[in-house]
């Protein structure tokens, strides 16, 4: 069995480009799991993880190419979700969409991506939302 923890945000896009990716790589489907992850900020209304058209995005393009899809929802810090979920799930890679920010944003704002890749010992692939 091989998985996958892909980190999703809001963005369609990224969401896409993310299992497109995956489902595109030669695996034995029938043995791959994506985990997708979705970190909310504010959840007021509580919603589910089901709820977010991103993660519905990827789930369905993943469902498509046979690859069996548990989708997470986490509070608080992104990055800290999918590192925490990928130990969880004992993840063989974390895929995770970069965007593209200036130093000073990066600096201002954070990157859940270059967290990722800082903070874990596993392979990271990063996809890009056709920015």
């Amino acid at each position: 069995m091989f998985t996958f923890v892909v980190g999703i945000d809001a963005d369609e896009d990224r969401a896409s480009a993310q299992a497109e990716t995956i489902a595109s790589m030669p695996l034995e489907t029938d043995d791959v799991t994506a985990v997708l992850v979705h970190s909310f900020s504010e959840n007021r209304e509580g919603g589910t993880v089901e709820q977010v058209k991103s993660v519905r995005v990827a789930r369905s393009r993943l469902e498509d190419a046979g690859i069996e899809v548990t989708p997470e929802g986490y509070g608080g810090d992104a990055a800290r979700a999918i590192l925490n979920v990928a130990d969880e799930y004992d993840a063989d890679q974390i895929v995770v969409a970069g965007r593209k920010r200036t130093p000073t944003g990066k600096v201002l704002f954070g990157s859940v991506t270059q967290s990722v890749i800082l903070d874990t010992e596993r392979p990271v692939l990063v996809c890009s939302g056709g920015e």
